[in-house]
């Protein structure tokens, strides 16, 4: 035990202090108000993503003080709850669904107060331990689709780039999203824009509607046989989940021939989402777009991520969505 700080298992109990400590130690207002969602969702065990009935393997390491450990601290305004002592910090790790071998970190987060400290150095020697044991060769600080926050780190946080690099990461590739202000009328995030996209399709013969749970398993070979099994889970999770939804599109005789989502790993977020090769061009990309920009815009987000862009000309073509934040991934061999 260091005399001033020990790290101890991650708990269920201990999520209420988990995401209280998030909201204090993610610096960057976008992810501290959506502390909670991030915290649960890369907590979750019982799901399965998309096609395999495999239980996610997890782990998770709390740094604790027992400075303060009497009365709590303060975060944001609330009391941080304590569980033997006072949260400092925290990191949460994954097995990759599509390669075992691979090791995710999901979340680190320190106590602004208590950086500096090798408060991070000992959770991160934690959690490749933990990860080494449940078969991991390599680690990696990158998001484990469909359960995870970022794409990697955001260039923003500086001092998490610097971490990375002390502690052997080598970086590995960037990524980016680009963000669409849906309060701009331009952007035809509102049920009105949509009127007439819907009735020209309509006049074609498609479909367009939100999904339910008994499409998700069309849904899900519809984008294995288009895009690869990178999309299942984050599909599975869109459909019938709060604050997040799913919106496709059905050609006359009832084949899937496009869909788009939202909210499966935030509910600022948008993606994934994608469009038979033989419907592109009509527009309909577009049309699903904008459908699950109005459901968000509706639930009170004037900005829209979206995660992990590819196509950048599409996006700023059809909602004038630009790049804002970019990530770096890193990889480390154990």
């Amino acid at each position: 035990m260091d005399s001033e700080f020990w790290i101890s298992e991650l708990t269920d109990d201990d999520v209420p202090a988990v995401v209280a400590l998030c909201r204090t130690a993610l610096d960057l207002p976008e992810d501290a108000a959506e502390a909670a969602e991030i915290v649960l969702r890369l907590r979750e065990t019982t799901g399965t993503d998309g096609w395999s009935a495999t239980p996610r393997r997890i782990a998770g390491f709390l740094a604790l003080s027992s400075a303060g450990a009497g009365t709590g601290a303060e975060s944001a305004g609330e009391p941080v709850p304590v569980t033997g002592g006072r949260v400092i910090g925290v990191v949460l790790g994954s097995v990759s669904h599509r390669d075992r071998s691979i090791g995710h970190i999901d979340l680190l987060a320190v106590d602004p107060r208590e950086r500096r400290r090798g408060v991070a150095r000992a959770l991160v020697s934690r959690i490749e331990g933990a990860l080494a044991g449940l078969g991991a060769g390599d680690v990696v600080i990158a998001g484990n689709a469909p359960y995870y926050a970022w794409p990697g780190i955001d260039v923003r946080y500086t001092p998490a780039i610097c971490a990375a690099m002390a502690f052997g990461f080598e970086q590995d590739q960037p990524a980016w999203n680009m963000t669409v202000d849906v309060t701009r009328p331009a952007t035809g995030a509102t049920p009105e824009a949509l009127a007439g996209d819907e009735t020209r399709l309509a006049g074609t013969g498609l479909t367009i509607r939100r999904a339910v749970a008994a499409d998700v398993p069309a849904l899900v070979r519809f984008s294995l046989a288009n895009f690869g099994e990178g999309w299942g889970g984050e599909i599975t999770h869109s459909v019938g989940r709060d604050r997040a939804g799913c919106h496709l599109a059905l050609a006359a005789d009832g084949t899937i021939v496009g869909f788009a989502a939202y909210g499966s790993s935030r509910p600022s977020w948008f993606g994934p989402m994608g469009t038979a090769p033989a419907a592109r061009g009509s527009g309909v990309g577009a049309l699903l777009l904008r459908r699950c920009l109005v459901d968000q815009r509706a639930a009170g987000h004037d900005r829209v991520q979206i995660g992990w862009v590819g196509p950048l000309p599409f996006y700023a073509k059809a909602v004038g969505a630009r790049v804002e934040r970019v990530f770096l991934l890193y990889r480390k061999q154990l």
